[in-house]
């Protein structure tokens, strides 16, 4: 399994935004914070299929790289963080 970070912020509307330090560009949101969880994995297995390149998929990286990276610092202020697992073993057996 891989998991990637993701980040959810509380939108004014009060929806959740959810974005990937680790791939830049996909996002997604949804109205409660486990509905934008499902949204993110559902996004993240999309971007992982994505056969064109569109999408620039970086390796995930711990916490600990990530807390010494200051644009991840700076997004994450006041974002709840989840990891969002992807079974990339499974992906590349369909």
């Amino acid at each position: 399994m891989v998991h990637y970070v993701a980040l959810i912020h509380q939108d004014a509307d009060g929806s959740y935004s959810v974005s990937f330090p680790d791939i830049p560009g996909v996002v997604t949101a949804g109205e409660t914070i486990e509905e934008a969880e499902e949204e993110a994995a559902e996004l993240l297995a999309y971007a992982m299929e994505d056969s064109d390149g569109a999408i620039a998929l970086n390796p995930p990286r711990s916490i600990d790289e990530l807390n010494n990276d200051p644009a991840f610092v700076a997004a994450s202020k006041d974002a709840i963080l989840a990891l969002i697992e992807f079974d990339a073993e499974a992906d590349a057996a369909e």
